[in-house]
């Protein structure tokens, strides 16, 4: 792969910083134990239209109280809120509290949990606040979340913090197109690999690069692309820290010895991001609010909608790059912590694109069994076979079918296998409390993700949410084990609204999440404890797979005073 060039840096270098556009709580050097925020049992919001600018050139942005990120909201564990957010767009707009327990009629998902908020409109989501930890908020309304509706939350803990830190700063990872978010779906519908400027070529073949030739007649024969990591990537995407593009370097400051816990946030609408701090180990205490047993890594892999907490100890009086490299590696955001603004670090080259296996087919570990596996007896190793998943209905959505799913929670996250140092794992990670449900599944609800990428299709169980698709039922306080299989070749970050789930992973005591990325020809299983009534949006949080038809409701009765 090309090193970064200047070209690549400079992309984002003017920042929204010069249309005024940045919040306080992301200004470069800035940062203390609590940055600048919105707090207090009575908050305001105003969302309204507004113009980016990113290296020189202007495009149309949502904004909230004028900026992008939007304010960071800080509140206490135990208070009461009221935040009023009044609509000046000529559009129907929400807000979606990530992660939050909330009410369901305050959970922001028009359509589902309220009616949403009419132009020229005041909504006031009135709520307790039962939880701390880091968190976000984001419009649930089109695609609004793709043009800078979204910022953080804050949550502290009633009492005192059981991850000590001396100083902390907010790190939102988010991407930025000037393409309208609907024209980057028009342009995948009309060709699946649009963004996609990193396939094979004859000349990488001939140079001996990527997969050999008999590999790649195999592949083409399926209809597979191996480079197609992302649907959208850094062809169009600039990627942005606490809305600074590369070039603009976001820092943060410390002060050389500090514990400073980085709060990081994928707010993106389309991008995995591989994060990691040359020379500084990342010490992960937290996933989706929630604490973890303290576990040391070079580098994580956080997905759309997931927040992960660190910490790192500087120890020497010199600059560090934050590189949160997209997944497909097409481009990075970066970052600079220092002891003092205006220094930096070396920033690495982007690393060589991964390429998909045969096991993101869901053709179980076809390293391990050689390729005669295929012709396994009892096993129907084919790409669309109803034998695989006999009541998954084989619709025009259904492009593939995983022949042998495997659960990759103990693997490292596509493309991480061979960075030569310690990576997060999903199966790596514990919680320091014991389930305050300890009772076993009542029952098991198997739910497919499934996708044409070829036509831009995406859905649960190969049916695309619309009038005629069923809610996913729960009884109130019912304990049921949900199994999810990835028959795609892309992952899918899967959230549930208004829970968390135990994330099955063979740990005595295991995380709580609110969102987990399903490996591509992957399964996951997690425990829930349907405590909340409501109804519930269940989606992918690939903003264009959830508007293309990956989401469905969960609803879960009777509701408070009901029989």
């Amino acid at each position: 792969m090309t090193p970064l060039d200047r070209r690549t840096l400079l992309r984002g270098a003017l920042g929204l910083s010069a249309a005024g556009l940045l919040p306080g709580w992301a200004m470069a050097a800035q940062g203390g134990r609590s940055p600048e925020a919105l707090s207090g049992d009575e908050i305001k919001l105003t969302v309204g239209h507004t113009m980016a600018s990113i290296d020189g050139r202007k495009g149309h942005a949502v904004a909230v109280n004028g900026t992008i990120p939007g304010p960071l909201i800080r509140l206490k564990e135990g208070q009461r809120v009221r935040l009023a957010v009044t609509n000046t767009l000529d559009e129907e707009t929400s807000i979606h509290w990530h992660g939050l327990l909330v009410p369901f009629a305050m959970d922001g998902v028009p359509g589902v949990s309220f009616p949403g908020i009419k132009p020229g409109e005041t909504f006031t989501y009135d709520f307790p606040v039962r939880q701390s930890g880091t968190y976000w908020w984001h419009s649930h309304s089109g695609l609004q979340e793709q043009v800078g509706h979204y910022g953080p939350i804050i949550i502290d803990p009633a009492g005192e913090d059981p991850i000590p830190y001396d100083r902390e700063h907010v790190v939102v990872l988010s991407d930025w197109s000037f393409l309208h978010p609907h024209q980057l779906i028009r342009k995948l519908k009309a060709q699946s690999g649009y963004f996609n400027h990193q396939k094979q070529t004859v000349a990488g073949l001939l140079k001996g690069q990527d997969q050999p030739l008999k590999d790649r007649v195999e592949w083409a024969r399926m209809r597979m692309d191996p480079t197609d990591i992302l649907d959208v990537t850094g062809s169009t995407y600039t990627y942005l820290v606490n809305g600074h593009g590369p070039g603009d370097n976001w820092t943060g400051l410390f002060a050389p010895g500090e514990r400073v816990r980085l709060r990081f946030i994928n707010a993106g609408a389309m991008t995995i991001f591989n994060v990691r701090i040359p020379g500084l180990s990342l010490e992960v205490v937290a996933a989706d609010g929630q604490p973890v047993n303290p576990l040391t890594v070079d580098e994580f892999q956080i997905a759309p909608a997931e927040t992960f907490d660190v910490i790192v100890r500087p120890t020497q009086d010199k600059a560090f790059t934050l590189v949160a490299e997209a997944s497909d590696r097409s481009g990075l955001a970066r970052a600079t912590l220092a002891p003092r603004p205006g220094m930096t670090a070396p920033v690495p080259p982007l690393r060589e694109r991964p390429l998909a296996t045969m096991k993101d087919m869901g053709m179980g570990n076809m390293g391990a069994m050689g390729h005669g596996g295929m012709d396994m007896p009892g096993m129907d190793m084919s790409m669309r076979s109803q034998a695989n998943a006999p009541n998954l209905p084989l619709t025009p959505g259904v492009q593939t079918v995983s022949p042998m799913p495997l659960d990759r929670l103990s693997e490292p996250p596509q493309g991480l296998e061979d960075v030569g140092h310690p990576v997060l794992t999903y199966g790596a990670l514990a919680s320091p409390h014991p389930p305050t449900d300890t009772r076993s599944p009542g029952r098991t609800v198997e739910i497919h993700l499934t996708g044409n990428m070829e036509r831009f299709m995406w859905a649960f169980d190969g049916q695309a949410f619309g009038p005629l698709k069923k809610p996913i039922a729960f009884r109130r306080n019912e304990r049921v084990r949900v199994v999810l299989i990835n028959d795609t070749m892309m992952a899918h970050p899967i959230h549930l609204h208004g829970h968390f789930f135990e994330l099955v992973n063979g740990q005595e005591r295991p995380p709580l999440k609110h969102t987990v990325n399903v490996a591509p020809g992957g399964k996951v299983a997690f425990d829930l404890t349907a405590s909340e009534p409501g109804d519930w949006a269940f989606h992918c949080h690939l903003l264009l797979h959830m508007h293309a038809g990956m989401f469905n409701v969960v609803t879960v009765r009777p509701l408070d005073g009901e029989a």
